[in-house]
């Protein structure tokens, strides 16, 4: 594994810093749900039916809301990132293998950076972090969108060339590859089978011409790709 000229590290907040098959974000997908039934006035199985739809077709279920039935995003947040985070554990190997990675270190997320601060936070990272990129310095438009990629290289002043992106969704790495970024898919056990086959993490497929690495063990993989 050859990284030695990456200076800036990338890394998805969800399912990423933290193992998808904790089971922690089921939590944020409940009330996601919850939230489409009562603002759309339908039962929950169908408020879940236009969430997947939206994931899929508009790349967050947020952004479809906004797109379709001009909601503010704002309240939909706070309430769906209001969760409980007790199950998540810090791990002292991932912050320890952060924190002695070259370069700086970046949280590119599509949830809020409230979110992203909370969650960070308690896994004993965000102070490792350079800088975060949530869904609203984007300006609501999610990743597997290019915009966002772009806005966020242009904050943090990023030339992709030197760049690494960690995620756990497939799709959301295609447009980071085309720019010129290296690309790790970060994988687990979570049974993603009830998802949309398009917004799985493996759901296009993890041999994919844009992911360069797999891995199911991100501590490990810092550790070998760690110069140090």
């Amino acid at each position: 594994m050859t990284l030695s000229h990456i200076r800036n590290w990338i890394f998805d907040l969800d399912n990423t810093l933290y193992r998808a098959d904790v089971d922690f974000f089921s939590q944020i997908d409940k009330k996601m749900t919850a939230y489409i039934s009562r603002y759309l006035a339908l039962q929950p199985t169908e408020a879940r039916m236009v969430q997947k739809e939206y994931l899929a077709e508009y790349g967050t279920s947020l952004s479809g809301m906004m797109a379709v039935h001009g909601m503010d995003p704002t309240e939909f947040l706070d309430y769906v990132h209001d969760v409980d985070l007790s199950m998540l554990r810090p791990d002292p190997e991932l912050r320890n293998q952060i924190k002695a990675l070259p370069g700086r270190k970046f949280i590119f997320t599509n949830g809020s950076k409230g979110h992203a601060r909370n969650v960070a936070s308690h896994l004993n990272l965000f102070d490792l972090f350079d800088g975060s990129f949530g869904i609203e310095d984007g300006d609501y438009v999610p990743k597997p969108k290019r915009s966002p990629y772009i806005k966020f290289c242009d904050i943090f002043d990023i030339d992709p060339e030197t760049a690494i992106f960690f995620e756990d969704g497939v799709r959301n790495l295609e447009v980071p590859k085309h720019m010129g970024m290296a690309t790790v898919l970060v994988t687990s056990d979570a049974d993603w089978s009830d998802e949309p086959e398009i917004t799985r993490p493996a759901g296009l497929t993890t041999k994919a011409d844009f992911v360069d690495h797999i891995t199911d063990d991100l501590p490990g993989f810092l550790a070998k790709a760690n110069p140090l």
